[in-house]
């Protein structure tokens, strides 16, 4: 059961800037978990993925203690990343100890000063710290338009580097596969026609769709069917559906040894640690199936029902819903910080725990919103209880807006 133990804590609101603060109260609350992204439910304290870390700690210690460029790898890495590009359908991948150093210390190594990165304006902040610490020229178009993104691609092929008046170095179009805020989902079809049609190259960071979405639970690709060779650098975490920490990159072998040899973070952090090696190693060996039962299976299609019953019956009970039907991740939007505060305590005194976003997490336009994130470890009995609160509540506070926003 995705139950978890948390820290009890009183909210406030300040009236000039309408934002949130909290006290913890030192109190220790069980409660049902709708905020985590433990997807696939392998973020727990018993089963098999427990054991196989449990014996990587008894023969590899807890800590490398040293970066990748010296005595920080061993066995264990070598092995997630072979499983890692089998898993993905790449010729090779590299993992690193933190999901946002994947990308923030990442892509300077991929573009530079003669180069273009055309990115997402709703993409994540470690892709754009990864942009910004690159020195390319950024250009951003309207989140997942592609009229306006293909609009910016012929004008900067068209164009050329402004200052030198020279075509650029390259061109890297950066998407994610799911938008954490937002719950939409890429269009990856379309986004990978452009980039074939003005030659660029394409960045896809998976953090939330990879183990989530798609029938194989191989992501954005596998949801649409794209061959991940027309996708050039895949990222993805491993902090989400494989109840790990850290990320990877998968690309051609030519990239990933570029990679290898210039990567900050393989330079100067500490790699990865072997149990979390070991617990994702685990976790998609049982999504793939190679431990030899159907378990991966049944909690790829848990999180599938789960994530369709609640969107459908929370739009039922009157909320606006933001994202795409495949997305595990369900913005329900309640707009006023007035509503958001009142029914986040009112949640949070029936031991459910959930998540409100507001500015500048989010635009203004759109307001604040409760983030819910499902899991394959949620019951059906777990969800209705949710489902009931929400309904009651959102009523008490007014907090239903009946408006179903498009994907």
């Amino acid at each position: 059961m995705l139950l978890g133990t948390h820290y009890s804590f009183k909210l406030g609101i300040t009236d000039s800037s309408h934002s949130f603060f909290f006290r913890l109260t030192g109190k220790i609350t069980r409660s049902i978990n709708t905020g985590s992204y433990n997807y696939l439910g392998f973020a727990q304290n018993a089963g098999p993925c427990v054991e196989a870390v449990e014996e990587a700690v008894r023969k590899h210690g807890l800590a490398r203690c040293s970066p990748r460029h010296e005595y920080g790898t061993i066995g264990l890495h070598n092995e997630l990343e072979t499983i890692v590009a089998r898993f993905v359908g790449k010729p090779a991948a590299m993992v690193f100890g933190m999901g946002f150093a994947t990308n923030s210390t990442n892509i300077p190594t991929l573009v530079g000063k003669k180069d273009l990165i055309i990115s997402d304006e709703l993409n994540h902040a470690s892709l754009r710290e990864g942009a910004r610490r690159s020195e390319a020229t950024v250009k951003v178009f309207k989140h997942n338009n592609m009229v306006n993104l293909e609009k910016v691609l012929r004008e900067s092929v068209v164009q050329g580097n402004p200052r030198t008046h020279r075509p650029w170095g390259k061109i890297l179009i950066i998407v994610e596969g799911v938008y954490s805020m937002e719950g939409s989902v890429v269009r990856l079809p379309e986004v990978v026609a452009l980039k074939n049609k003005y030659k660029a190259y394409l960045y896809l960071d998976e953090a939330h769709s990879i183990g989530a979405v798609g029938p194989n639970g191989r992501g954005v690709t596998d949801y649409f069917g794209v061959d991940p060779a027309d996708v050039d650098i895949m990222m993805r975490t491993l902090t989400k559906s494989f109840g790990g920490a850290g990320g990877y990159i998968a690309a051609t072998q030519e990239i990933v040894d570029h990679i290898r040899g210039r990567s900050h973070s393989a330079a100067y952090a500490s790699s990865m640690s072997p149990p979390v090696a070991m617990q994702a190693i685990s976790s998609m060996r049982i999504i793939m199936g190679e431990d030899g039962t159907d378990e991966g299976k049944k909690r790829l299609s848990a999180l599938a029902e789960n994530n369709k019953y609640f969107r459908r019956r929370i739009q039922e009970i009157g909320f606006t819903v933001f994202g795409h039907d495949a997305s595990p991740i369900i913005p329900v939007v309640t707009y006023s910080v007035t509503w958001s505060g009142a029914l986040f305590l009112k949640l949070a005194r029936r031991k459910i725990a959930t998540v409100v976003v507001g500015f500048p997490a989010v635009a203004n336009v759109t307001g604040f919103r409760f983030r819910f994130c499902l899991s394959a470890a949620h019951t059906p009995e777990m969800l209705d209880e949710v489902l009931d609160a929400m309904d009651e509540i959102g009523d008490q506070v007014f907090a239903k807006q009946g408006k179903q926003h498009r994907k």
